[in-house]
């Protein structure tokens, strides 16, 4: 897309990673990535990385003023409490994911240039973390009325978009996997340390979670893939689609494949909670990371909140199963985008570009 300019924002996250690689490898777009961090991206690929606070109004305001022009803007920014699930009901947790979309789109809009904005909803909006729903979600369902961000940036951005004219578009993925660290929400990097550390041990890789349930993953690359299309695509503007790699998993079932894909022996399961489990071990892991020259020691530092989140998707020490949560993903399909991909391919290659950014060690090197 020629002269293209785009702005990925919670670029150092799990979904703003994956987007800046893409975006970064694509023809005719140059991408600046703001973050706190900086993203850790494939060897080669071009970008501008400017570090912000989006809660600072006064900061996004004079960064943005540096910028050139932005023509498209792909939001992934994303403010969690320390008490990730009690978070997600939190009014003052939802008022800061508001004023950090305020903050950074109100001076890109004042540029002139806009034309898309992508935003990132979730499950959460059709209420799967207050009860059970009705399956397959659908994106034409009536708002589901309960205190969540979503609607409050969904609100304010369809209100700047009918004064300013720009596109916009909402995606609500499933579980999001990629090879970010430091992430509220990415298992990876705690299967990854898990393995690690139980190699470390001597003991085998085994399934620490509980009751079993089917479940629907998302390739934050293959996220960021439909990004681009909407970017571009009419069908896509002004409009919500639900999103998912094509299948269903369930954590036990996938557990061989994983165990395979991290070259460690799985184990008979062995419920645990990996958010006291992990922490606990953190000196192993800085054995691990200094012997192997990884970039992230410090584990709770690689893992963010994700542990917490990982026991919470696997219903950890629980004694029943969580009901389903599964949506429909035809509206995408018969919008014009029908990539998918195998969920057990997705944790090999995602493991793989894990070990060769130097986020998790080799196992096969383990003695």
């Amino acid at each position: 897309m020629s002269g293209a300019q785009i702005l990925i924002a919670g670029a150092s996250g799990v979904v703003g990673q994956a987007a800046v690689e893409h975006f970064a490898g694509l023809p005719g777009w140059r991408v600046t990535a703001v973050s706190r961090r900086a993203p850790i991206v494939a060897a080669g690929l071009a970008f501008d990385h400017v570090a912000l606070d989006l809660t600072d109004e006064k900061a996004c305001r004079a960064a943005i003023g540096k910028l050139p022009a932005i023509t498209h803007v792909v939001y992934a920014a994303l403010y969690e409490k320390p008490e990730l699930v009690a978070g997600w009901r939190d009014p003052e947790q939802m008022a800061t994911n508001l004023a950090m979309l305020r903050n950074l789109l109100d001076p890109v809009i004042a540029q002139g240039a806009l034309k898309h904005v992508t935003l990132l909803q979730g499950t959460k909006a059709y209420g799967v973390h207050l009860r059970p729903i009705a399956v397959p979600a659908r994106e034409r369902w009536p708002r589901n009325q309960h205190e969540n961000f979503y609607w409050l940036q969904e609100d304010f951005l369809r209100e700047r978009s009918r004064e300013t004219d720009f596109g916009f578009t909402i995606f609500r993925p499933q579980i999001i996997f990629g090879d970010a660290i430091g992430a509220a929400m990415n298992i990876m990097t705690v299967l990854g340390a898990y393995a690690a550390i139980r190699r470390e041990e001597g003991l085998p890789f085994s399934y620490p979670g509980g009751s079993d349930y089917l479940l629907e993953a998302v390739d934050a690359r293959l996220l960021a893939r439909a990004f681009a299309w909407a970017a571009q695509s009419p069908a896509a503007r002004g409009e919500t689609f639900n999103f998912t790699n094509g299948d269903v998993f369930v954590w036990r079932n996938v557990w061989p494949a994983i165990a395979a894909a991290l070259t460690i022996a799985p184990g008979e399961a062995e419920p645990l909670r990996l958010a006291e489990y992990l922490p606990a071990r953190a000196d192993i892991w800085r054995s691990i990371a200094k012997r192997n020259g990884l970039v992230e020691p410090d584990i709770e530092k690689l893992m963010g909140r994700s542990a917490e989140y990982a026991d919470y998707c696997m219903a950890s020490l629980t004694g029943r199963a969580a009901p389903p949560a599964l949506v429909s993903t035809i509206k995408i399909r018969q919008a014009g985008f029908g990539e998918c991909i195998d969920t057990e391919d997705m944790f090999r290659d995602l493991f793989a570009a894990m070990v060769e950014k130097r986020i998790l060690p080799s196992l096969r090197s383990f003695a």
